[in-house]
């Protein structure tokens, strides 16, 4: 078996790797990714998910905010996201009323405040996002820097803020704490802590501060925290991305599965019933870094950090109605639904999960995908009324697999997502679910399994393992370009550029660019 040669292989061609890719074989290196699926995108992905119905579904990323500007100018990339109007809409357990939030109109929104009986908490809310926009403005434009130290961090927020209150509040100290002690109705404190429980299990009060960090990200992107819509699906990132990489000369090979990493940077994989070898002056790694282990011929001493989460993708005939009748399904469904996501409904599930027991009402969180981009659907399907949902449901931990079995839980959670959407709608969702081709409702539902067996998410941790401040401790090692980027593993020359990577996670880019920026800091770029 003949080896090849390339300058940079890498490995995994999700969208961080075509960014890797794209970056190197334009500053001239030779570059091969290899792919095990024959798709490109890895989770950022757009595809026909239901027989004879052309809707074409961000089957598992969906939403965008971390993509930093400078990769799409640097990538010329053809990429268009759409804000939405409505940040939030989230109905009042029991009652015929919710919160809603709209980008648009602030008195609006205080009025919606003061429908709940929280208007005290509508100038808490306009002050806290303020500082979290502070957050973002001090914190964001570096993640496609090299790595800062926690105090130098710390002094840059001072700088903007003129004091330590911030980074006591959103870094030091439990983000739940902070929002309990600014808000004091229990839906408006449920709806501030989503952001730092999805795909982090953590409870309320987290004294590890994984909701902090899971937090943070959520609030920082662009510099603004928006989270937009990929117009044409996510599959429109990583296909831009694809086209990218090949037009600045990487080789791309699908259909490729890695099967081992040498200490000499030999790179074996397979395609078909065929053998193949390529050898790398750098290896870049799309992969987990439990994933790399293996392919690296070592054991596993840890367990993997488990997900938390099921998502479950749907077409419907028509939005559903409410049992809010004074809305409009499209204002509801026309930003994040959140649904059984009080404070004390996220406690609650907390604790029956952590238990091993599937929360009695799950937390959930719905986005419409087709009410801002219509293109995903076919002309049939826009004139028929026909809608996309996607449902995020929170506090669904990988342990429940081994209690429970995949088949089993995958069907359990399905059931409780559509129970604790029908809890706060005016019809069943049964009624409006759409059928496919074969008389089949139109609906799917991905467990931490399902993400461990086809993505290789190591426990379906959708960020490859636990999240990561965007700065490092004041004593670490920043002496090489690895290290500075945030990408180095033990091995040099073998580097991270996926979630694991630190700053990796959401589909950013992020990772690919601080490795690539890695690799020509190296060679003398």
């Amino acid at each position: 078996m003949s080896t090849e040669y390339a300058d940079v292989v890498i490995v995994g061609g999700g969208h961080n790797g075509l960014t890797a890719a794209a970056y190197l074989a334009g500053a001239g290196l030779s570059v091969t990714i290899l792919e095990r699926l024959g798709e490109w995108g890895g989770a950022a992905v757009s595809q026909q998910t239901f027989s004879g119905v052309e809707a074409r579904l961000s089957r598992y990323s969906y939403l965008v905010s971390l993509l930093p500007q400078k990769i799409v100018d640097d990538l010329s990339l053809p990429i268009e996201l759409a804000k939405r109007r409505y940040s939030s809409y989230t109905p009042l357990p029991g009652h015929e009323t919710g919160l809603l939030i709209d980008n648009r109109d602030d008195q609006s929104t205080r009025d919606s405040f003061e429908a709940l009986g929280a208007g005290d908490d509508f100038p808490a809310w306009e002050q806290f996002y303020a500082d979290t926009a502070t957050l973002a403005a001090a914190l964001f434009p570096g993640v496609t820097d090299p790595l800062i130290t926690r105090s130098e961090a710390k002094a840059h927020l001072r700088t903007a803020t003129g004091d330590d209150s911030l980074w006591n509040r959103f870094i030091d100290n439990p983000i739940g704490e902070d929002i309990q002690r600014t808000f004091g109705n229990d839906l408006v404190r449920g709806v501030v802590l989503t952001d730092g429980l999805i795909g982090t299990f953590a409870p309320n009060i987290d004294p590890q501060l994984d909701a902090n960090k899971c937090f943070l990200y959520h609030v920082i992107g662009g510099g603004t925290g928006d989270w937009d819509v990929p117009i044409g699906g996510m599959g429109a990132v990583s296909g831009a991305l694809a086209h990218a990489a090949r037009d600045a000369g990487a080789t791309l090979v699908s259909d490729a599965t890695v099967t081992a990493i040498s200490d000499d940077k030999v790179v074996t994989f397979t395609r078909g019933a065929d053998t193949h070898s390529i050898r790398g002056r750098y290896v870049l790694v799309n992969a987990s870094p439990q994933e790399l282990e293996l392919l690296r011929g070592r054991e596993l001493h840890t367990p993997p950090a488990e997900g938390a989460q099921v998502k479950v993708n749907m077409v419907l005939s028509r939005l559903p109605r409410l049992k809010d009748s004074s809305l409009s399904p499209e204002a509801a469904f026309g930003g994040t639904f959140h649904i059984n996501e009080t404070w004390s409904q996220l406690d609650d599930a907390f604790q029956s999960a952590e238990s091993g027991v599937i929360p009695r009402l799950l937390p959930c969180e719905i986005y419409c995908h087709s009410l801002t981009d219509p293109s995903i659907l076919s002309p049939e399907l826009q004139e028929s009324g026909a809608h996309t949902l996607t449902v995020f449901g929170l506090h669904a931990p990988h342990r429940l697999t081994a209690t429970m079995g995949p088949d089993a839980l995958r069907s359990a959670l399905q059931e409780a997502v559509v129970a604790s959407l029908n809890s706060v709608l005016g019809e069943p969702l049964d009624e409006v679910l759409l059928l496919d081709g074969e008389g089949r409702p139109c609906i799917e539902t991905k467990t931490t399994a399902d993400l461990e067996d086809a993505l290789k998410l190591p426990g379906g941790n959708i960020f490859h393992g636990p999240l990561a401040w965007p700065f490092v401790e004041d004593d670490a090692d920043l002496s090489t370009p690895e290290q500075r980027w945030g990408v180095g593993t033990a091995d040099h020359g073998i580097l991270l550029c996926g979630s694991g990577a630190r700053r990796g996670g959401a589909v950013s880019g992020i990772a690919g660019h601080n490795a690539a920026m890695a690799v020509l800091e190296s060679e003398g770029f």
